[in-house]
């Protein structure tokens, strides 16, 4: 029965998690690249009609409302994962011990990764070019490149932490396992 309580709770946590990791993610993208987000973003989340460039009357509140949509459904995929994984711990305390860390361990990656992203896309795309669509009106390309680099590294930072979160809670699992049969042996 807690078990189950642990997987409910998992799977509604992590896609708000997920939500708030993207507003924080792209309100320092906005930072870097508005344009990414007045002549893309906002028109791919359906906030402003198509157009050279969208100016709406409150960006930041717009660029969260981007971020929450642009990442809540990665945290369900990640609640699913995680959830599956923590059922092989023993007990509930466990289990809910190593989803919190191996919630920490994807976000954490995710982070990385997305921060690797903004400086490959700075260092190196701006200077050879991007076979990505680019609007044709843009003032600063390289900023919108840069920021459409950590952008797509965040969501394959996103799928390497939860990679990294699975093996994780499989170890603890077998770590566990084996310290219950040691414990088990009749000395």
């Amino acid at each position: 029965m807690k078990k189950s309580l642990t997987l409910l709770i998992t799977l509604i946590a992590l896609p708000i998690i997920g939500g708030v990791y993207g507003i924080i993610h792209d309100q320092f993208t906005y930072t870097i690249s508005h344009e990414y987000f007045t002549k893309f973003k906002f028109y791919q989340f359906g906030l402003a009609d198509v157009g050279n460039e969208a100016i709406l009357p409150n960006p930041r509140l717009s660029v969260a409302i981007v971020g929450f949509l642009a990442t809540w459904w990665v945290g369900i995929i990640i609640a699913i994962g995680l959830c599956l994984t923590g059922l092989l711990q023993q007990d509930h305390k466990r289990m809910v011990s190593t989803i919190i860390k191996a919630t920490l361990i994807t976000l954490s990656t995710t982070a990385i990764t997305g921060l690797i992203g903004l400086a490959y896309g700075n260092l190196y795309l701006t200077k050879t070019g991007v076979d990505w669509w680019l609007p044709d009106n843009l003032v600063d390309r390289n900023a919108f490149i840069t920021v459409g680099s950590m952008h797509n590294f965040s969501y394959l930072g996103g799928a390497i932490g939860l990679v990294i979160g699975i093996i994780y809670q499989i170890a603890k699992a077998v770590k566990n396992k084996k310290e219950r049969n040691l414990q088990a042996i009749p000395s």
